[in-house]
């Protein structure tokens, strides 16, 4: 079982970004030390509910002040970067680190990001797939053209190329794990052989169904037995451990929808469609019975279940639920040292 955290960077209602990002790293270097197998860090632009704009920055910086942790981005948004940029910052950050890094890019949702980057809501509804497979050629190639309709350039060299690691030889790149939303992505990822990101709104049945149409789909497009069966998904979820019954959940309760609510509604869209807005205080009860929220047992067991139910045993936790952050460090420390030790 390999547990790592799930980094938003949240900005909860009373508090400057400034502090958002400081407990952002903070979590992030208490994950280290308690033993934590990976940081995730998440992108978001113009909104409170994450002030991280930079996923591959904040990692770049996580990795300097870290050993042994995997650094990951979960994601960064692919139609708000050019895929080329975007692989060689994540080439940058394998070498440099020593193979810690991996690159979990997604495609965002219809907000006024594809504006602003100049993306455009075709970018969002149409190009993720040609981005994707720039950014892999780009990670796996000695020299790249762009031939799609998006991205057209000449052939160039790769530099650094990403498959070379002068510390132990190794002929393979950065991970690169893709967020899933539909099956229409599951399917696109499982024809890369990439595995997936399952999001924290997700139950159990639900991963279970995306991880038995990512193999079918897998299958179906050639991917070797030892790819299909070797893969290693990553489920995300919300960790909050606190001693006694309701404890957990009560802590969540008073501080998550706060932030739901201002992060959320602050989400515009590019084209001005229709949104239906989650009902934050019932969102945040969801998540406290879906995920390892409670005593060390009950988390465990809950990790346990979804592991057995999905066969995924790779964990990505939000654990700055509370907003604070002594809170937060305490809640790091205890999935380190009172709920991994009954997953082993």
């Amino acid at each position: 079982m390999r547990i790592g955290t799930f980094v938003l960077a949240a900005q909860f209602p009373g508090q400057g970004p400034g502090e958002a990002l400081h407990r952002a790293v903070r979590s992030a270097e208490a994950a280290e030390e308690s033993g934590l197998d990976s940081v995730w860090l998440a992108e978001h632009h113009f909104v409170p509910y994450g002030v991280c704009p930079s996923a591959t920055t904040l990692a770049a910086l996580l990795l300097g002040r870290t050993r042994r942790i995997r650094v990951g981005t979960a994601v960064s948004v692919l139609p708000n970067h050019h895929p080329v940029a975007l692989a060689e910052q994540a080439a940058l950050l394998h070498l440099t680190s020593g193979g810690r890094f991996s690159l979990g890019v997604g495609r965002g949702g219809p907000w006024v990001d594809l504006e602003v980057f100049g993306g455009g809501l075709d970018a969002y509804e149409n190009g993720f797939p040609e981005s994707l497979g720039l950014l892999l050629d780009w990670l796996r190639e000695p020299r790249v053209a762009g031939r799609g309709e998006r991205f057209g350039f000449r052939e160039v060299a790769v530099v650094p190329r990403a498959d070379e690691l002068p510390a132990d030889g190794s002929a393979q790149g950065p991970e690169v794990i893709v967020a899933c939303t539909s099956p229409k992505t599951v399917r696109l990822a499982a024809g890369r052989g990439l595995p997936m990101l399952l999001g924290m709104h997700c139950g159990d049945e639900e991963k279970a169904e995306m991880v038995a149409l990512w193999r079918t789909a897998a299958r179906e497009a050639g991917q070797p037995p030892e790819v299909v069966e070797g893969v290693a998904h990553v489920s995300a979820g919300v960790a909050q451990i606190e001693d006694g019954p309701g404890a957990a959940t009560e802590t969540l309760v008073k501080t998550m929808p706060g932030w739901l609510r201002q992060g959320l509604d602050a989400h515009v869209t590019v084209d001005g469609r229709h949104r239906v807005m989650r009902d934050p205080v019932a969102y945040t009860e969801l998540l406290c019975g879906l995920h390892p929220v409670g005593p060390p047992q009950l988390a465990a067991d809950r990790l346990a279940a979804t592991a057995e139910r999905t066969g995924i045993t790779r964990f990505a936790l939000l654990v700055e639920g509370s907003g604070d952050l002594a809170a937060t460090e305490e809640n790091v420390r205890r999935l380190g040292a009172d709920v991994l030790p009954l997953l082993t």
